[in-house]
């Protein structure tokens, strides 16, 4: 997969992306990932991306010019251009499982008040949030992004049942795990983990995870009893 970002703040990705599962999939050519900086795409002394909104009111926005000169030289007809903003809908493991699917993605980071509307109606196939809460530009919610969807690629975890067991990968929390030594200061592992029958840890698991779930995320639970309802009709 290939992944371009267009950002006012480059510096901000380095060392993140640099390290850990991101740095495995670059190094083994399984993402391509490139920073781009907006003020590249102006023609100004000031390099400037931003101005006054029209008809009043506080900051500034993205002006179009350098937006559009930006994404139109760093798409092609399979670029995927999605803009990072508070008004987008929320990322979840869903959305991230289909971003996953694209070969090419261009993430398109706010700042400021946000962007020039025509950016949005012309340019963007989708808008993604990343919660309900303001951050300082959308060099964040790009880490985030990419880092859900690299998790995804084929090859990129070893074992591609890792990502699967994962909270959030049908509908619910991870269920709790454990790891040696299997008594530690009184607290013991649950039997049925050590007693290696398959079916009863399966059971055990699903059980766990939905209590998890009931306690911590019930609104989880009830998007799925209505998905499970709305596919039994």
């Amino acid at each position: 997969m290939k992944i371009d970002v267009l950002t006012l703040f480059p510096g901000m990705f380095c060392g993140p992306l640099d390290e850990s599962i991101i740095r495995r999939a670059r190094d083994q050519k399984l993402l391509e990932l490139s920073i781009h900086n907006l003020r590249d795409y102006t023609h100004d002394r000031h390099r400037t991306v931003d101005d006054k909104p029209f008809g009043g009111g506080p900051g500034m926005l993205l002006k179009p010019e350098p937006v559009f000169e930006a994404v139109e030289a760093l798409t092609n007809e399979q670029t995927r251009v999605i803009l990072l903003s508070p008004s987008g809908r929320p990322l979840n493991q869903g959305l991230v499982r289909e971003l996953s699917g694209y070969q090419q993605l261009l993430l398109v980071c706010g700042s400021y008040e946000g962007f020039d509307e025509r950016i949005r109606e012309t340019l963007a196939d989708d808008e993604i949030s990343v919660g309900d809460y303001v951050l300082t530009n959308g060099a964040l919610p790009a880490m985030i992004l990419i880092d859900a969807v690299t998790r995804l690629l084929p090859g990129v975890l070893g074992d591609d049942e890792s990502a699967c067991d994962e909270s959030f990968s049908f509908g619910m929390l991870e269920y709790p795990q454990y790891t040696r030594p299997a008594d530690f200061r009184g607290m013991k592992v649950p039997e049925v983990l050590l007693s290696g029958h398959h079916a009863e840890i399966v059971k055990w698991r699903l059980e766990q995870a939905r209590q998890r779930t009931a306690q911590r995320r019930p609104d989880l639970l009830k998007a799925a009893d209505e998905a499970k309802r709305v596919q039994d009709n």
